[in-house]
């Protein structure tokens, strides 16, 4: 029998993510944090521009509603996550009660670096979807110690929206998703590319270590299953 293909989850994401974090701080510093934080910017944005190309591609306008509705991945199974709407109007706020790259982190002791994916990457792939967006946390995100991690996305959404989003999540289904092997291969993808063009030979290093790290921890085969998926 052949073996089963290998599946990457929100952990192996949230891990590999930590890793790089982890080596880029202890070789390069305050540099390596920043090259890091510089990273998941332009990650962040790229998944935004992503969602909104899907959204121009079926005909939808680039709104807030549309940024929501246009979500790229879902958890791995029910109960994972706990997020909700705590308003909608004058503008729409979310929660987030628990997270499972939190729970990632924390299980293998790699929370300090993991926190760091939370700083910027709500913001940055709304900002990508449209570049006059502004994604604002009004709570200490639960990585970083908060209760739960909220979010202000700046624009309302009206009671017809609120309908038109959960129609149009409906009509999407699963169409817009990627798996985690696609998410973890481009998280790999563009968080290298820019240690690398960042901290040149430091960052190779980095890039090296943290995948040494990721395939000690969850298995060759995992590290295997990203190649050729990103770009």
């Amino acid at each position: 029998m052949k073996n089963e293909p290998v599946c990457c989850k929100i952990e192996h994401h949230a891990i590999l993510f930590a890793f790089l974090a982890k080596h880029a701080i202890e070789i390069c510093g305050e540099a390596g944090r920043e090259a890091i934080l510089s990273g998941m910017t332009v990650y962040g944005n790229e998944r935004g521009r992503r969602m909104a190309g899907n959204a121009l591609a079926r005909g939808d306008k680039l709104t807030t509603m549309t940024s929501q509705a246009y979500g790229e991945w879902a958890p791995d199974y029910d109960g994972q996550m706990e997020f909700g709407q705590l308003r909608t109007e004058p503008t729409l706020q979310t929660y987030i009660s628990r997270c499972a790259w939190c729970d990632a982190w924390k299980k293998h002791g790699l929370t300090e670096y993991g926190k760091l994916y939370c700083v910027n990457v709500d913001n940055a792939v709304y900002q990508g979807f449209h570049p006059d967006f502004v994604c604002t946390p009004t709570a200490a995100a639960l990585s970083w110690g908060g209760e739960r991690c909220e979010f202000d996305w700046g624009h309302p959404l009206t009671l017809a929206e609120v309908k038109e989003l959960a129609d149009k999540k409906k009509e999407l289904g699963t169409s817009c998703m990627k798996d985690f092997n696609f998410h973890t291969a481009h998280l790999k993808n563009t968080l290298s590319r820019t240690l690398i063009e960042t901290l040149g030979a430091d960052g190779e290093k980095a890039v090296e270590l943290a995948l040494k790290d990721f395939s000690d921890t969850f298995g060759r085969e995992y590290l295997d299953a990203l190649a050729g998926i990103y770009p």
